[in-house]
């Protein structure tokens, strides 16, 4: 997978492949932690990223999420979802983040 992130986190994961597969091992053991799918944990690693204001994270969440078929309108609710604890402003930018991977190809 190292092969396929962009910009920074692709440089690190080939410049140090051990800490990236200790990396991906840590995601892979919490994935398996609970009984949600993975459209469920695609959603709350979308919102999370929303939450924690990282452009970036949205972007490859939104871009993970078209990829395993979630449907734009799902992925564009997220964003909306947010007005509520984060506030208007952050629940725009978010849908900008996300419209900019929805919107290209």
């Amino acid at each position: 997978m190292s092969n396929d992130l962009p910009g920074a986190a692709g440089d690190i994961a080939k410049s140090h492949p051990t800490i990236w597969a200790a990396y991906a091992q840590l995601g892979a053991a919490t994935a398996t932690a609970g009984q949600l799918t993975e459209r469920e944990r695609r959603l709350v690693k979308l919102a999370l990223a929303i939450g924690a204001a990282s452009e970036g994270a949205v972007h490859s969440h939104a871009r993970r999420g078209l990829a395993e078929g979630i449907p734009k309108r799902d992925l564009d609710q997220v964003a909306l979802l947010a007005i509520g604890p984060l506030g208007f402003p952050r629940a725009v930018a978010a849908g900008t983040w996300i419209t900019d991977v929805t919107n290209q190809g």
